[in-house]
């Protein structure tokens, strides 16, 4: 079993995103993008709520991009 390591700044910036709820675009492989709230994160994947209240998890090996302001 692998270890959930947050001493990995990408880790330490999604963990950000959850606890200040920052609106986040998800850019997928598949060149589909998903806008919302991250709710959590493991080593995985993440949860994420759209903007449309739909709540999806998304595995990390799916995502290109992460964008945010």
């Amino acid at each position: 079993m692998t270890a959930f390591d947050t001493g990995f700044p990408s880790v330490r910036q999604i963990q950000s995103f959850i606890k200040n709820k920052t609106p986040i675009e998800i850019g997928l492989m598949t060149n589909k993008t998903l806008e919302g709230v991250v709710k959590w994160q493991d080593q995985n994947c993440l949860s994420l709520v759209t903007t449309s209240q739909e709540k999806i998890l998304v595995w990390i090996q799916a995502i290109a991009y992460i964008r945010y302001r």
